[in-house]
C-alpha cells in the first residue's frame, strides 16, 4: 500500500501521575497527544508508512513535539508553521468509580487559526494512498474544518480513500456552529466511518434503540441498524465501524466493535479490560489498528478483530500513544490473553 496521512491537531498533554487528582500532585507528567496523531504513531508501530500534518508554532515546545513524532516513525515533514502556541490538555486519570477529568487549554492554538491555502494538498497527497481526519478538527474552528474540507475534496479528486473518526466533543463546539451543520459536507467525502456509542446521535440523531452503555455489556447486534442509517444518509461510505464499550466502572470496561460493510455485519469478540491503566487514546487506537487491518488482511472480520485486540492492549500503556506491536496483537486475537513474561 502506499503512504498514509493524518491530519488534525496535536497537544501537549499534562497529567498528575500514579491516578492523582490535580490538587494532590506536586508535579505533572508531560507527552503529547491528539486523536490524529495517535493514528498516525499506531500506523507508524504496524510498519505502515505515515504523515501527520497539522500547523505548530516556531518555538522549542513544537520542536520537542516534532521530535517526538520522528522518535515513532511518523513522517512530520508537511507539518506548517505559523501562529503562538501549541495547544494543551490536563487530564486528571480516574479510577473506579471516579470517572477521568479533562481540562482544555488549546483556544488560540496554531491549527485552530489555520486558513484554506496554506496546506500543498496535492503535495501532501503525493503516493498517498489513505487519508484520516476527525470530527475533533472541525470542531476547532472555522478555518480547521475549511481546511478540513479541502484536504477532503482534494483526496477525493485524487481517488484517495478518506476515513474519519466522528468523535463528538460537545466542549469543542464553541464558533458558532453545531456538528450537525458543519459535519455533513465533510462525511460526505468519507469511505470508512468510525463511531462509538453516542456520535452518530449526537451529529446526526442517529441511534440505536434499548442500548444502556452503562450496564456494561453493549449488544452488537443493535448497532446494524446505525450503519444502514449512516450509508442511506452518505451513500459513498462503504463501511461503518462502531466501537462498543460498556463502562462497568473507570477501571473495568467491556470492549469490542462492529464492523457493516451494507450487506454482512461482522462482530468482534468481547474483552473484559478489568484494571484500565489509561483509556485516552483508545478509540483512535482502534482506528490506527483498523487502518493496519484493512490494507493488510484479506477479510473484513480478521481486520476487525485486529482494531479490537490493538484498542484493548492500548488500554495498559500510559499516554496518548498505543506502543504495541503487530505481533503482540495478533497474539491476542489469538485468544493468549495470559500476560506471561516473554523470556
Amino acid at each position: 500500500m502506499g503512504k498514509i496521512v493524518t491530519f488534525g491537531e496535536i497537544m501537549l498533554r499534562l497529567a498528575p501521575p500514579d491516578f492523582l487528582r490535580f490538587k494532590q500532585s506536586t508535579f505533572l507528567e508531560s507527552t503529547f497527544g491528539g486523536g490524529e496523531a495517535n493514528v498516525a504513531v499506531s500506523c507508524a508501530n504496524y510498519g505502515l508508512d505515515v504523515s501527520f500534518v497539522t500547523r505548530l508554532p516556531e518555538n522549542d515546545i513544537a520542536g520537542w513535539c516534532v521530535r517526538t513524532l520522528n522518535t515513532y516513525g511518523v513522517d512530520t515533514s508537511d507539518i506548517i508553521y505559523g501562529g503562538e502556541r501549541l495547544g494543551i490538555y490536563f487530564l486528571e486519570t480516574g479510577a473506579v468509580s471516579r470517572g477521568s477529568k479533562v481540562i482544555y487549554d488549546r483556544a488560540n492554538s496554531s491549527v485552530s487559526q489555520i486558513q484554506p491555502g496554506m496546506i500543498d494538498w496535492n503535495k501532501v497527497f503525493d503516493g498517498v494512498t489513505w487519508f484520516h481526519w476527525t470530527g475533533i478538527t472541525p470542531a476547532i474552528s472555522q478555518g480547521a474544518a475549511d481546511v478540513c474540507l479541502e484536504g477532503i475534496k482534494a483526496a477525493n479528486a485524487l481517488g484517495i480513500t478518506v476515513s474519519c473518526d466522528l468523535n463528538y466533543r460537545k466542549n469543542l463546539w464553541k464558533y458558532g456552529k453545531s456538528a450537525g451543520e458543519v459535519m455533513p459536507d465533510l462525511v460526505s467525502g468519507t469511505d470508512i466511518i468510525l463511531g462509538n456509542e453516542e456520535d452518530a446521535e449526537k451529529v446526526f440523531g442517529i441511534h440505536p434503540e434499548g442500548v444502556d452503555v452503562t450496564s456494561g455489556h453493549v449488544e452488537g447486534a443493535a448497532y446494524e441498524s446505525v450503519g444502514k442509517q449512516l450509508m442511506t444518509k452518505f451513500p459513498r461510505a462503504k463501511k461503518v465501524i462502531i466501537t462498543l464499550r460498556g463502562s462497568v466502572s473507570a477501571s473495568h470496561n467491556s470492549w469490542s466493535g462492529v464492523l457493516w460493510d451494507g450487506e454482512q455485519l461482522y462482530q468482534a469478540p468481547i474483552y473484559q479490560i478489568t484494571h484500565i491503566v489509561d483509556r485516552v487514546g483508545g478509540g483512535d487506537s482502534f482506528m490506527g489498528g483498523l487502518i493496519y487491518g484493512l490494507n493488510t488482511y484479506t477479510d473484513d472480520q480478521k481486520a476487525l478483530n485486529f482494531a479490537v485486540a490493538a484498542s484493548c492492549l492500548k488500554h495498559t500503556i500510559k499516554g496518548d500513544f498505543n506502543q504495541v506491536t503487530v505481533e503482540e496483537v495478533e497474539k491476542l486475537m489469538g485468544g493468549d490473553a495470559s500476560g506471561r513474561v516473554a523470556r
